[in-house]
């Protein structure tokens, strides 16, 4: 018998494409340079509806010797590049590069440069137990914007708590989690796995383990880099 119904047609599979992010909390090249990541996946995501992505969060360290407490902010950055002209000649040259992309930095309400453990267990928690991407976004979001915009020290696991539950996590179990060891040697083995594979410097993109971008690329190269990948 002939039906008078018309099939539905099939849905279109989505594709999906892996994108390891490598970077560090308190790098502000990593902060502009994840905005432009999603800049371009948004771009490809209109041109593309079968294409999906999935960002995996690694951990880097900057400065692996921060004191768990953190250290004055300022004070670092001037021994490190050699004095407060430096420091501020390149706070501009940040703020100049990340203007056109609408990120901003409120580097004089920065007062503890923190140790960024806290801020990776928190990422590395969300991810090992299959968050949602968007939820991991929200959170890494409010974790840059807490520490460049708001200068909150994201150190701390209550400051960490509080932004983990504005995403929607649970703030209690989000705090006895941070303080917790849970994770800390996890963090800590793939933190050395990706210096062993040669990367010493931040924001670095793996596009579907076929293409490497070191550096705070633009959208447009960050977008053509996984093009040429999906290629």
């Amino acid at each position: 018998m002939l039906s008078l119904t018309h099939p539905e047609p099939a849905r279109a599979l989505k594709m999906l494409l892996n994108i390891d992010l490598v970077s560090d909390f308190v790098c502000p090249w990593c902060y502009i340079g994840k905005v432009r990541l999603y800049k371009a996946i948004e771009s490809l995501r209109s041109e593309h509806q079968t294409l999906d992505f999935r960002i995996n969060w690694l951990p880097y360290f900057l400065n692996p010797n921060t004191p768990p407490s953190g250290e004055p902010y300022r004070a670092f950055l001037e021994a490190k590049f050699g004095s407060a002209a430096e420091v501020d000649a390149l706070h501009a040259r940040v703020a100049e590069a990340g203007a056109p992309d609408g990120v901003q930095f409120a580097f004089d309400r920065i007062a503890i440069r923190p140790n960024t453990m806290l801020a990776h267990r928190l990422t590395y928690g969300l991810q090992a137990r299959g968050a949602r991407q968007e939820r991991i976004r929200a959170v890494t979001d409010g974790v840059f914007e807490a520490h460049f915009n708001l200068g909150k020290n994201i150190g701390d696991a209550e400051v960490l708590a509080d932004i983990a539950a504005a995403c929607g996590e649970n703030r209690e179990r989000t705090l006895a989690y941070l303080e917790s060891g849970e994770n800390l040697t996890s963090v800590r083995r793939m933190a050395e796995q990706v210096q062993k594979q040669g990367i010493s410097g931040v924001p670095f993109f793996i596009i579907d383990r076929k293409l490497a971008l070191s550096g705070a690329q633009s959208s447009t190269a960050i977008g053509a880099a996984i093009l040429q990948a999906m290629g």
